[in-house]
């Protein structure tokens, strides 16, 4: 399938896909919390789902080097609409871990299979662009989908995940009849029988991109289990407030990503987007300590949201481009330290927010800066290995 017709299939599909899952995002934390979770409990809840996805990323990465692109993202969409609608139906808090563990062992092909799905359609000189494509398609998702969440949590707290589920089978539905497969019967046959162990990612240099993401998520993931109460003990905002504000988010990050991302990287190179992106993301970081407003919470967390966003599709770009194997099988293991970081990261947050409200930023901020060192340890090992 030819780029300039697959990219906005998928960016679409994508789209409608974080739309789903965004319309949650706002509306969960007082969900659990009206069923009788605390904030630890929060933490456990996002975590368990990114447990799932951590043990199964790989899994779907390299299933879907074997059979495609296509059947595999299927089964991710799929498992996300069981999931909406099994929440939507919990009331107990037992059957929210239940309905997350089911979505996160399925939803979990989501990722690591639609960014194969460019790396095989793109170009080298071409992959930054398309990565970012998919970056702005789950920007827009968070543009609408959070908003959407937050308007409807008005009516009922259960109301946004039926939503959610519909939006997930409407896409399954595209999927099926709009998208089609982007690996060669060539390419699935000369990845059958192959096992790659995640002891891999750790050879070479290419092991410091993982543990760049890893740290990346692990601060973004304790920012989203605690922005919530941070914000309604310093603002006094709700979920709507929530709703909106991820709504400015993601629409800054959009912009960056599907309108300056290609740009940005054919002209400065992911590792310079890379590192901008981080400095950034630590500046957010240091801002948000100073909310005392909506107004000051929707600019601080967007020039936050525009700096984090920009990592992720920079690091696949580079790690598509230097896999020797299946591009399932890397994005694959990069979604798993990305889970990693996402099961980490909520109880940690959550546990730096009961010390005192503002360490979960203070430690991002950090974070950041060691994850700028690191990429700067990654960077001399590659100039290293090439004048080798």
């Amino acid at each position: 399938m030819k780029t300039n017709k697959a990219l906005p299939i998928l960016f679409l599909v994508m789209f409608l896909v974080y739309v789903g899952f965004g319309i949650i995002i706002p509306v969960l934390p007082f969900y659990a919390e009206k069923i009788g979770a605390t904030p630890t409990q929060l933490g456990m809840l996002m975590a368990v789902y990114s447990l799932m996805q951590l043990l199964f990323s790989p899994m779907w990465g390299r299933i879907s080097d074997r059979i495609g692109r296509k059947p595999v993202m299927m089964v991710g969409i799929a498992g996300l609409a069981i999931s909406f609608f099994l929440m939507a139906i919990s009331h107990k808090l037992w059957m929210l871990f239940v309905a997350r563990i089911i979505g996160g062992v399925l939803s979990s092909a989501n990722m690591p299979t639609t960014q194969a799905y460019v790396a095989d359609i793109t170009t080298p000189e071409n992959r930054g662009k398309g990565m970012g494509v998919i970056g702005a398609a789950i920007g827009l998702g968070f543009v609408f989908g959070p908003a959407i969440g937050g308007i409807f949590s008005k009516n009922s707290l259960s109301l946004p995940f039926y939503i959610a589920g519909v939006s997930s089978v409407i896409t399954l539905v595209l999927v099926f009849f709009l998208l089609r497969e982007s690996s060669t019967e060539e390419i699935r046959r000369e990845h059958t029988g192959k096992r790659p162990s995640i002891l891999e990612a750790f050879h070479g240099s290419r092991s410091f991109l993982f543990l760049l993401q890893l740290f990346t998520s692990l601060s973004l993931s304790g920012l989203e289990t605690t922005f919530a109460y941070f914000a309604a003990k310093r603002a006094g905002m709700d979920a709507t407030h929530m709703g909106y504000i991820f709504m400015i988010m993601g629409l800054a990050g959009a912009f960056v990503q599907g309108g300056l991302m290609g740009m940005l990287t054919k002209k400065f190179g992911e590792g310079a987007v890379i590192q901008g992106g981080i400095l950034v993301s630590a500046i957010g970081f240091a801002l948000i300590l100073l909310v005392n407003s909506f107004s000051t919470a929707a600019i601080y967390l967007t020039i936050f949201g525009i700096g984090n966003g920009v990592i992720r599709p920079s690091i696949s770009s580079i790690l598509t481009k230097s896999s020797s194997g299946g591009h399932g099988s890397a994005t694959g293991f990069l979604s798993s330290f990305d889970s990693l970081g996402r099961i980490i990261g909520p109880p940690l947050g959550g546990a730096l927010f009961s010390i005192t409200i503002g360490l979960p930023y203070i430690s991002g901020a950090i974070i950041s800066i060691l994850t700028l060192i690191l990429y700067r340890i990654y960077q001399s090992k590659v100039k290293l290995k090439v004048a080798a």
